[in-house]
């Protein structure tokens, strides 16, 4: 991302938000509105994306045999390569990061604001890979669903990546 900024204005650079203005597009804009302010609402006690429906949550129950902990955060995962279909040629592994390290940071606000009594663990991560642009992933889950029977915290999406830690 770095070299594609400098190579703008004769090779003097340009910062990232007067890039946005002169490449972005407001429709743009509208449609990731809906990934840095994400709708959520409640369902059968989860907090999932807006959408989600009741149907959909016990499929995920039966699927992760009951583990509250493990549907929620399956349901909720994203992999960052989904954003944009048609520009995978473009990804490299710093803006993959600086985009999920962005999207946690909104996913905890958002949530806190939102769900101030159902407190969250939202999670980044990152593959071992850099170039294994799939492995880069968002998801979240209530801190009331990490306990599973006999104390045990169940991985939900298991990939093989490396987690940054929680965020406060």
């Amino acid at each position: 991302m770095d070299a594609e900024l400098a190579e703008w204005n004769g090779g003097s650079g340009i910062g990232l938000r007067p890039w946005t203005s002169c490449s972005g597009t407001f429709r743009l804009a509208v449609g990731y509105a809906e990934y840095f302010w994400p709708e959520f609402d409640v369902v059968e006690g989860y907090i999932v994306r807006s959408g989600t429906t009741p149907e959909c949550v016990r499929l995920w129950e039966e699927t992760t045999g009951g583990d509250r902990r493990s549907a929620e955060a399956t349901m909720n995962h994203m992999h960052l390569i989904d954003i944009n279909y048609h520009d995978h040629g473009n990804l490299a592994a710093d803006i993959l990061v600086r985009l999920g390290s962005v999207l946690a940071e909104i996913h905890e606000a958002k949530l806190r604001w939102q769900f101030p009594d159902r407190p969250c663990t939202v999670r980044f991560f990152i593959p071992e890979d850099p170039t294994q642009f799939d492995g880069y992933q968002i998801t979240f889950w209530q801190k009331a669903h990490e306990t599973a029977a006999g104390g045990q915290i169940t991985d939900a999406i298991r990939p093989q990546a490396t987690q940054q830690p929680d965020h406060p």
